[in-house]
């Protein structure tokens, strides 16, 4: 519908009929105008799947919703590094809200992953903006294109579960726009989102739904978003100064209060009615733009979806351990699968993305249509105690076998919506099963069920590490896939997994705290924090193994210095140089040189996923723009290149620099500085113009000359070279008074004046 038919609609709506458009009919359903023909739409939950309740909704996924598809959670997908299998995961979504009538799915789920501790870090994708936002560009892409909207969440800088209602996010300026406000940049700018979902929390003791900074003026303002913010459902404080920031629609219902406070404001004068009508345009749009492009005839493919679900899967799974070249696995070989989740895996997080699959593929299941082997329960996991009969049988066929496979993970009351995670580890039980299959088969390989990283005091002792995520309702068929080869494993890390919780950035403060959570840790989240601290970790960010190998070369730059207006093509040849086809990640880091800000020593700047046959060879392409270099700085509020030597590394992962080459990049943006007698002279001189007007004007004085250039040593002894160099670097320009004779206060006022024209 045009833009002058839906505002003709909204001339003929009444005050009260707009103020009820802000808001939904139950929990699910947008309201109607029927006289008006204005009809309703429904929205479900997401991201990886339809969560459609029928009767009896609600929001925390008690009551059943629709049979569906549940596709890998966003964990998993992440570790595929994969755009295009996100569209193609993101378009059967797509056709599956047409085929059940929704309009507006509620995902995807980006919120960085500050801590391994959040219990919702199932649904979120990396602890890196950059993979977060590509991929969930990606998938909106797909799902968009069936005229089908989402709705990126949450919006912004949620990353706890405890008190996630009403606690404040502490976080500097540079911190959000660097790491949690960036996250969501890219994929609103690339992908176009009918809808944004604003979370819950206050940033810096605002609620964001009532900030009109980060719904109007970085949303709207900056990144060009036309569609409507929602609220998360319940995450509505004060509904007037909500609407007046930018929250568009209250979810769900608020059985008319809430309407009726709209209705007052603008009676009273205290809300302007132009900006209730701005919201029931946004809301209005969207739910033409979706039933004018409805596809009647559409129909929910589930074989197609789960067979889809698989593959996509198999793409996620990140190898990381094959000692021996222990796998893949042979079919003659004789394999013992041990652990609970072989049989009944763990592949979804609890919750309100929780879906009422259609069905569910077992390692149990689907082994059979390729080899034989041998089942053990191995342990329960409603309880975290050794089962002694169920271990004995486990530690009985992994003896008998010549490889014992146990599938081994969290359970759901581990790690789910509305509360976080207490330590890393495994259950008890498990890790003593682990330990007691070690002791009795030399060959053991362990495959993990979880929605974040856990501790793996047994790694040594297996030969095998399969990291499957909660992969989905096909997550059986996809493991079998990898362990016996039919599919070359191809996932990377999005996360860094760490030795102990004590190592994460933000130990100290995660969870701490009533009201408050502190980001004490900056712009050091995730293997920003490990590599620049050189912290041993257990798998590094961007890591996972293949059964083939790849080999880097012929690194290039098209420029070796270039200033921040231009763009830095890069570009490096990949081969294929085992016997088998695979799929390698490609990673571009940017290490930035010396500098007095506070920087990562390295970030992710591009990457890209290819496919290899044996032998071949592809040179893959990389834009890096002024962004790849920049940091945001809080003095100019805007990103910012120093001008500089920056590194172009091409990583295995975050800790293994294949190739490197360095370019010289000279900032076009100056930062006007303003110098004053507590300036210091280290500071002053460093800067060319300040430097040349402040050494013209000192130069007449002999004493202070002499003590400029002092860089011998002092007889006495008492004074050295170094120590006069330091001195002088950090002495701020009033102390000259004391240690110059003849310096007054206005000759150092008549420099300052001249250095600050």
């Amino acid at each position: 519908m045009k833009k002058e038919d839906i505002q003709n609609l909204i001339s003929q709506m009444t005050l009260e009929e707009k103020a009820g458009m802000c808001s939904g009919a139950d929990f699910w359903q947008l309201k109607s105008v029927e006289r008006l023909g204005i009809p309703s739409v429904k929205v479900t939950d997401g991201p990886h799947g339809l969560r459609a309740q029928d009767e009896q909704a609600d929001h925390l996924g008690i009551n059943e919703s629709i049979k569906a598809v549940c596709f890998p959670t966003g964990c998993a997908t992440a570790s595929s590094f994969d755009r295009q299998l996100l569209k193609k995961i993101g378009k059967a979504i797509g056709q599956e809200c047409q085929a059940k009538e929704i309009s507006t799915i509620l995902g995807p789920a980006m919120n960085i992953k500050r801590s391994p501790l959040c219990g919702r870090n199932f649904e979120y994708y990396s602890e890196d903006p950059l993979v977060a936002s590509e991929m969930a560009a990606a998938l909106t892409d797909g799902i968009q294109s069936q005229n089908v909207g989402v709705s990126m969440k949450h919006f912004l800088a949620n990353n706890q579960e405890k008190r996630r209602m009403t606690n404040s996010s502490q976080v500097d300026e540079r911190t959000l726009r660097e790491i949690y406000l960036a996250a969501f940049e890219g994929a609103v700018k690339q992908a176009k989102p009918w809808t944004v979902m604003n979370s819950y929390n206050r940033i810096n003791g605002t609620y964001v739904g009532e900030s009109r900074e980060y719904l109007t003026d970085i949303l709207r303002g900056e990144w060009g978003f036309d569609g409507y913010v929602m609220s998360d459902w319940g995450a509505v404080n004060d509904r007037v100064e909500a609407l007046k920031a930018g929250m568009d629609l209250e979810m769900p219902a608020s059985s008319g209060i809430n309407d009726a406070l709209i209705v007052k404001a603008v009676r009273d004068g205290s809300l302007n009615e132009n900006v209730v009508d701005q919201a029931c345009e946004r809301i209005l749009n969207i739910i033409f733009k979706f039933t004018e492009n409805r596809q009647p005839d559409a129909v929910f493919e589930y074989e197609k979806d789960h067979e889809l679900a698989a593959e996509a899967e198999s793409d996620c799974i990140v190898l990381l351990k094959n000692e021996d070249e222990i796998l893949p696995l042979a079919k003659e070989q004789k394999v013992a699968f041990i652990g609970k989740y072989a049989e009944t895996p763990r592949y979804q997080g609890g919750g309100s993305s929780h879906i009422n699959s259609w069905k569910v593929e077992s390692a149990v299941e689907a082994v059979r249509e390729i080899a034989e082997v041998t089942f053990a329960g191995g342990f329960e996991d409603d309880v975290d105690e050794v089962n002694e009969e169920l271990q004995n049988e486990a530690v009985r066929i992994a003896q008998e076998a010549e490889v014992a496979v146990i599938f081994a993970g969290l359970p759901d009351n581990f790690e789910s919506e509305g509360y976080d995670r207490k330590h890393l580890n495994l259950p008890n039980c498990q890790n003593a099963l682990i330990e007691k299959i070690c002791n009795v088969q030399k060959n053991t390989i362990v495959v993990l069920h979880n929605g974040s990283p856990v501790t793996m005091p047994w790694k040594d002792r297996v030969k095998g590490i399969v990291e499957a995520y909660l992969g989905g309702q096909a997550v059986g068929k996809a493991v079998v896939n990898i362990l016996y080869g039919n599919v070359n494993p191809s996932g990377r890390l999005a996360e860094t997994f760490p030795l102990r919780l004590e190592d994460t950035p933000c130990y100290l403060t995660y969870g701490k705290g009533v009201d408050e959570a502190v980001y004490s840790e900056g712009v050091f989240v995730g293997y920003r924090y490990y590599t620049s601290k050189k912290q041993e970790v257990l798998f590094p960010f961007g890591y996972g193994l293949s059964y083939t190998t790849f080999t880097y070369g012929n690194l290039k730059l098209d420029k070796s210095a270039m200033t921040d207006q231009e763009a830095l093509t890069v570009s490096v040849d990949v081969e294929n140089t085992g016997n088998r086809a695979g799929k390698e990640v490609v990673q571009i880091y940017v290490a930035p040189g010396e500098s007095e800000t506070a920087r990562p020593v390295k970030e992710l700047r591009a990457f890209d996923k290819i496919e290899l046959a044996p032998g071949e060879k592809k040179t893959v392409v990389f834009e890096l723009d002024a962004r790849a270099f920049a940091y945001w700085n809080t003095e100019l509020h805007d990103w910012f290149v120093e001008s500089g030597d920056y590194e172009i590394q091409v990583g295995k992962n975050a800790e293994e620099v294949l190739l490197s080459e360095s370019v010289q990049v000279e900032s076009t943006k100056k930062i006007k500085k303003i110098y004053t007698l507590n300036t210091c002279m280290g500071e002053l001189m460093r800067d060319e113009k300040a430097g040349a007007v402040f050494g013209q004007m000192m130069s007449g004085n002999q004493q202070a000359k002499e003590m400029a250039e002092a860089n011998q040593e002092d007889p006495s002894g008492a004074v050295n070279a170094e120590m006069m160099a330091a001195m002088m670097n950090d002495m701020p320009l009033r102390q000259l008074l004391s240690f110059v004779p003849g310096m007054t206060r206005e000759a150092l006022e008549q420099i300052l004046a001249a250095v600050n024209q």
